[in-house]
């Protein structure tokens, strides 16, 4: 499914409904007309895709404030559920900014028990005013069925998504190059401000690094937007562009401090990162600071999966970036020299069978 937000043909959908498409095709309900659309950009860390199609006097959707919803509100969601044609169900907002499902880099959900089968992903979640609210996305389910627990990503983040990749074709994210957690227990008595992001660690060579700042500083604000938490953060400076120039806010000894400085991108390959192992993965060995730094168990030893690149045979094969790639085969990995050991001796012509620690599970892939 998929939602025209212009007259001229433009539209959104999830990233996962369009990936790795040879053609795309667009059937307008009440029209027996077929589109052939062409791929604007997309992009898999919010699992949102722009398409476009040729076509003029479009009906286009009228966007909301998704900052101004509430649980308890109305919502329906339309799209195309099992392919069984269009359809509307109704429910309401259940939760609002749901984050960690595991389901993409940047995450901030809405909630919702109306219907959400699998064909409604990249179709609007709308307002009783028929505005929109979100882009469904997922489900949670055993069954691939409904189980009253759907999500949408909300329409303020696509609305922005969306206009960039209208406009560039891709998302340039800056990068703070902080590890954060949120203030709880017993820390937030050595704060004077009781909500926002604790820093825990700070990447050498980043941005934040070079602005000064440093583990035990609480971020309040950043430019006009006040950060109440880690992923009012993180999702924020998702927001920004490199080069942008931006102003943060933090609480540092009890003092309230701050700091301007040129956002920088992430780093591809930073020291101790190898990609020649398995195509389209970055690999770094998992040492302990890293799992301090990333809130992995002491337990868990493994290669950890830096990032992924699209098209390649890693992301073909399922594999995402913070995975933990503890086993292959009937070997067990704890370091790169592990792991470069054990695809030596699989059989290249046939499937490999690698073990990743994901979100707290030991998940299956195939290595095709």
């Amino acid at each position: 499914s998929g939602v025209i937000i212009s007259k001229d043909g433009y539209i959104v959908t999830n990233n996962h409904v369009v990936d790795d498409a040879d053609t795309i095709t667009v059937n307008l309900p009440g029209s027996d007309i077929e589109y052939k659309a062409k791929l604007i950009g997309k992009d898999p860390k919010t699992d949102l895709a722009v398409i476009k199609i040729e076509a003029n006097n479009l009906s286009a959707i009228t966007f909301t404030n998704s900052d101004d919803l509430m649980e308890g509100d109305v919502v329906f969601a339309l799209g195309n559920p099992f392919g069984v044609g269009f359809s509307v169900t109704s429910g309401i907002i259940s939760a609002l900014n749901k984050d960690n499902i595991g389901l993409n880099q940047y995450e901030n959900f809405i909630q919702t028990d109306a219907s959400i089968n699998p064909g409604n992903s990249g179709g609007a979640l709308v307002d009783s005013r028929g505005y929109l609210v979100g882009i469904n996305s997922a489900i949670l389910s055993r069954g691939g069925g409904n189980n009253g627990i759907g999500f949408a990503i909300p329409s303020n983040m696509v609305k922005d998504i969306a206009k960039k990749l209208i406009e560039k074709g891709k998302i340039d994210r800056g990068f703070l190059g902080v590890t954060i957690l949120a203030l709880q227990g017993n820390t937030k008595k050595a704060y004077k401000n009781q909500e926002g992001a604790l820093i825990t660690d700070v990447q050498k060579g980043s941005s934040a690094d070079e602005a000064g700042l440093k583990r035990g500083d609480l971020v309040t604000k950043v430019n006009d937007k006040v950060i109440k938490s880690p992923i009012d953060l993180k999702n924020y400076i998702g927001t920004l562009e490199i080069g942008q120039k931006i102003s943060l806010s933090y609480e540092r000894d009890g003092e309230n401090k701050q700091a301007s400085f040129i956002l920088k991108g992430e780093k591809e390959n930073p020291k101790g990162v190898q990609s020649d192992l398995i195509d389209g993965l970055s690999l770094r060995n998992l040492d302990p600071r890293l799992k301090d730094r990333l809130q992995i168990p002491k337990d868990v030893n493994g290669v950890l999966v830096h990032s992924v690149k699209e098209k390649s045979k890693g992301k073909n094969s399922g594999f995402q970036e913070g995975d933990i790639i503890i086993g292959v085969g009937q070997s067990e990995i704890k370091n790169l020299k592990d792991l470069e050991q054990a695809l030596k001796q699989v059989n290249k012509k046939e499937f490999t069978k690698v073990c990743v620690y994901r979100n707290g599970f030991a998940t299956l892939l195939v290595l095709k």
